[in-house]
């Protein structure tokens, strides 16, 4: 597959979520805290050091690079404030774990604060932007990988409609690959 467009959407409203590609100061610790957390990092690589993630946060800031496409910010509707972040990308045909020979597939990630976990918001997060690029992309296959370790993880892919199809080493550890078609999630 050709390195085919993703979700263009800047905002995209949910029940109780806005997610949205604009990054502004007031996410800065919410942010931070996201890489820093060894239990928000725990099958994703690991806390990173604050220096290091402010440094990072600082000059994405400065450069305005806020309009990422497939990268948002979950915010709370009523507050604004950040509860984490959710991504709708082109995956790298260079790793492991593709669902076509080529790769390029659009690969759903997530991550939320330790305080948001257990309310739901990582499966309104991905049907909101799941819907959303339904609405706007060509029916394709959709990827999700998980640490085959993070239940938590493979059971929102379960919920979400994702379907485990394998599993493969990657950073030292076992991945389970699920996908789902585009198509699913169309209202």
């Amino acid at each position: 597959m050709s390195q085919s467009p993703t979700l263009s959407a800047a905002e995209i409203p949910s029940e109780r979520l806005l997610l949205r590609r604009a990054l502004f100061d007031t996410d800065r610790e919410g942010l931070i805290e996201l890489s820093t957390d060894p239990d928000v990092r725990a099958y994703i690589g690991g806390p990173r050091p604050r220096s290091e993630v402010e440094q990072h946060f600082d000059s994405v800031l400065a450069a305005d690079a806020t309009t990422r496409p497939g990268s948002y910010v979950i915010a709370d509707n009523a507050t604004n404030r950040v509860i984490g972040m959710v991504m709708l990308s082109r995956r790298s045909a260079d790793g492991p774990g593709q669902v076509i020979g080529d790769g390029g597939e659009l690969e759903l990630g997530y991550e939320l604060r330790r305080g948001a976990w257990g309310a739901g918001y990582a499966f309104e997060a991905a049907t909101a932007v799941l819907r959303a690029a339904a609405g706007e992309l060509p029916d394709q296959p959709v990827m999700l990988t998980t640490q085959t370790a993070n239940t938590r993880s493979l059971n929102l892919a379960v919920r979400l409609g994702f379907r485990p199809v394998r599993t493969f080493e990657e950073y030292g550890a076992e991945q389970t690959l699920c996908t789902a078609p585009l198509s699913m999630f169309r209202l």
